[in-house]
C-alpha cells in the first residue's frame, strides 16, 4: 500500500481531545487512509457511513446520551461521508464537549460547509486535514525516484488518483468513471446548482483557460450564465476540490494587478479528461499550462502534507509583464515554469527592485523534484 504523507500528522494528534476532520474530493483515498490509522492505533473502533439512511436517522437529531450508548466501549469513532448527515456539526460537538475519552475521525468528501452540514462551529475542537489525490513524493516513496522520474509524462496526462495508480492501463477508463459519477456527487446534490450542464460547461471552459487571468464576465458569456452564477459555481467546485484559486499579488507597484485570479485543477488528470484531451505530450499545444498546472498543483500538495503554511500568488502588470507562481512563508520566492529546459527566462527587473529580497527560480523537468519534494 503507498503510505500517505498525512498518515503520521494525524496519528501524532490523536487522543489530543479534538475532533479529526479530513477532508478531499471523492476517491482520493480517505476511507484508506483512516483504516491504516486505525489498524496502527489498534483501539475498539466504531464505523459509521454517511451513506447508509440508519446511521444518518441515528447521528443528524440525536443527544449526548444516546452518542454514549452508540459508542459504548469503543475508543475510536470513525464517520465515513460525514457530509451526508444532517446536523453533523452539532453531533459532533457533543462528541467532543461530552465524551472526552474517545477519539472521533470524521471523512467528509467535500467541504462540509459546502452543504450546509455544520450548523454548529466546532472552532477549537478540531484538527482538520485535507486529502489530496497522491503526491510526487509519496509515489518516489513507494515506488522509487527512477521510476517515478521515467513516469513524470504519464503522471502528468493521467495524474495520481489512487484508482488510476492502482488500475494501470485502464486510466482513461478510470477517470472517465471518475468525472462523470463520482466528483459532481455532491455539487448536484445541492438544490444551488440547478443546471448540471451549466456546471459541465463552466467546467470545461476553467480545463481551457488554466495558466490565464480568468474573467467571470467572459466565463459567463460563454456558458451563458450571469457573472453571479459563474463566480457561486466556481466557489462550489473549490470548495469541492476539484479547482483552486491563485490570486494576484499586489502591494508595491502602482501598475501591479489587483483584482485577478488564475485556476488550476488539483489533479491535471481530471483536468484532462474534463476535455477528454490525452495525447502525449510532444504532440500538445497545451503543454506549457499543462506543466505549470502539474508542479503548482504538487507544491500545494507538499506544502501541505508536510504542515508548512504559505501564501501563494501570481504576478502580471498591466504592462503584460509576469511570474508564474510566488510563495511566502519563512521567506518570499518567485518561480517560473518551463518545460523546456533550454529556454532563457528573465524575472522582470521591476518585481525585483520592489521585492528585493525574493529569492527567484525556474522549474523545469530536469529540476522539478527540488520542487516537489
Amino acid at each position: 500500500m503507498i503510505i500517505r504523507q498525512l498518515q503520521q500528522q494525524i496519528t501524532k494528534r490523536l487522543g489530543k481531545g479534538k475532533i479529526i476532520l479530513l477532508l478531499g474530493a471523492r476517491q482520493v483515498g480517505k476511507t484508506t487512509l483512516v483504516q491504516a490509522i486505525a489498524k496502527q492505533a489498534d483501539k475498539p473502533a466504531l464505523w459509521l457511513v454517511g451513506d447508509e439512511p440508519d446511521v444518518r436517522a441515528m447521528l443528524q437529531n440525536t443527544t449526548s446520551t444516546q452518542l454514549k450508548s452508540l459508542i459504548g466501549k469503543n475508543q475510536l469513532v470513525i464517520i465515513d461521508e460525514a457530509q451526508r448527515i444532517e446536523n453533523i456539526g452539532i453531533t459532533l460537538k457533543l462528541i467532543a464537549d461530552h465524551i472526552k475519552d474517545v477519539q472521533v475521525i470524521a471523512t467528509g468528501s467535500s467541504s462540509f460547509e459546502l452543504a450546509d452540514k455544520i450548523t454548529e462551529p466546532l472552532t477549537g475542537r478540531k484538527f482538520e486535514f485535507l486529502l489530496y489525490s497522491f503526491s510526487v513524493k509519496e509515489l518516489i516513496d513507494h515506488f522509487g525516484l527512477l521510476e517515478e522520474r521515467r513516469m513524470l509524462e504519464h503522471r502528468m496526462i493521467y495524474g495520481m488518483y489512487p484508482e488510476v495508480i492502482n488500475h494501470p492501463g485502464e486510466e482513461k477508463e478510470v477517470l472517465s468513471e471518475l468525472t462523470n459519477s463520482y466528483l459532481y456527487k455532491d455539487l448536484l446534490a445541492l438544490e444551488q446548482v440547478k443546471k448540471p450542464v451549466l456546471l459541465e460547461k463552466l467546467l470545461t471552459a476553467l480545463a481551457l483557460q488554466i495558466g490565464r487571468q480568468v474573467s467571470y464576465h467572459e466565463l459567463g458569456q460563454l456558458v451563458g450564465a450571469d457573472n453571479q452564477t459563474v463566480e457561486r459555481y466556481i466557489d462550489f467546485l473549490e470548495k469541492a476540490f476539484i479547482i483552486f484559486r491563485l490570486q494576484a499579488l499586489s502591494r508595491n507597484l502602482r501598475n501591479e494587478i489587483k483584482k485577478s485570479r488564475k485556476i488550476y485543477f488539483y489533479d491535471t488528470g481530471i483536468r484532462n479528461a474534463v476535455i477528454k484531451k490525452f495525447q502525449p505530450l510532444a504532440l500538445r499545444e497545451d503543454i506549457g499550462v499543462l506543466w505549470e498546472n502539474f508542479a503548482i498543483a504538487e507544491r500545494q500538495k507538499i506544502n501541505h502534507n508536510s504542515g508548512h503554511w504559505v501564501n501563494h500568488w501570481f504576478w502580471r502588470t498591466h504592462s503584460q509583464q509576469e511570474i508564474d507562481y510566488i510563495e511566502e512563508g519563512e521567506k518570499m520566492s518567485a518561480f517560473e515554469f518551463k518545460w523546456n529546459p533550454k529556454k532563457k527566462v528573465g524575472f522582470p527587473r521591476s518585481f525585483l527592485q520592489a521585492y528585493p529580497n525574493c529569492e527567484t527560480s525556474v522549474i523545469t523537468p530536469e529540476n522539478y523534484l527540488d520542487f516537489l519534494t
